[in-house]
Formats: structure tokens, C-alpha cells, sequence
């Protein structure tokens, strides 16, 4: 994904978090899991150099383990399949080392970041699922 922001194209905020959400849709799709959702909508953060990006942060909580397990083969199969290429799956970074799977979209637009979480003591497993965009200028006069 792009992250220089003299090659960030102009954009207004409001159309890059929609198209956030959009693709946060898509992926739930692939999901296919009847599960609850953690409500939040996309929020913008700052890139370097005075640009920015959207991000959306959510979670599916509910299903057994074993079939949030199996959402995170449907993410691993369907996402080439629908033109994202990963760029990592495997454990993650943290102590429990997660399964993770980090895909970028064709265009580079968007990144996904989908993490399976087992049962932590009183916390039920999850997925959690993070969609953002390349970073983008807001319009002349706008602010982020």
C-alpha cells in the first residue's frame, strides 16, 4: 500500500471512510459467519507529511472457535480469489502469537488485517478484523 504522501491523491474524508466500511462489508461476506459484531465505524488517523488515512476496526465474537477458525480458511482461499494479495499469514507479533493474515487489495487502495483469537480465560474467541486505506490528502480547506 502507499504510504508517501507526495504521491497521496486528493480526497475527501468522508468518501474514503465509506469506502472503508465497504470493503469491511466485503470481507464480512467472506466471513460468512453468523456471529455478533463490535459496533464502530471507520475513524481517520494520520499518515506522515500531512495526509491521512481511514481505518476501520471491528471484531466477530459468538461461534465456536472451530468456526471462526474456519472464516479465517474461507479469508485465506477467497481473498486472491477476489484479487488481495497476502502478505503475511502466520503468527502475529503478540505473546500469544495469534493467526494472522495480512492482505493488500490489486489497486493497493486497501489493506485487511484479520486475526483469530481463541478463548482467553473469561473472553469468548474473536476475530479481529482492522480494513484501511492508503493514506490521501484531504481537499483544499478541508480538515481531517
Amino acid at each position: 500500500m502507499n504510504e508517501d504522501s507526495a504521491d497521496a491523491p486528493v480526497r475527501a474524508s468522508s468518501e474514503v471512510q465509506d469506502e472503508v466500511e465497504k470493503v469491511s462489508g466485503s470481507i464480512l461476506e467472506i466471513l460468512s459467519l453468523k456471529a455478533k459484531m463490535t459496533e464502530a465505524g471507520a475513524m481517520i488517523s494520520p499518515c506522515e507529511g500531512g495526509v491521512y488515512r481511514a481505518h476501520h476496526p471491528w471484531g466477530v465474537y459468538g461461534p465456536p472457535a472451530k468456526d471462526l477458525e474456519e472464516a479465517m480458511g474461507r479469508l485465506r482461499s477467497r481473498l486472491p480469489e477476489k484479487g488481495w494479495k497476502i502478505v503475511k499469514d502466520g503468527p502475529d507479533d503478540s505473546q500469544a502469537k495469534s493467526p494472522q493474515i495480512v492482505a493488500d487489495s490489486a489497486d493497493g487502495r486497501f489493506s485487511v488485517d484479520a486475526r483469530f483469537h481463541g478463548k482467553q480465560s473469561d473472553d469468548p474467541a474473536q476475530l479481529e478484523v482492522t480494513v484501511q486505506s492508503a493514506c490521501f490528502r484531504p481537499e483544499s480547506g478541508a480538515t481531517s
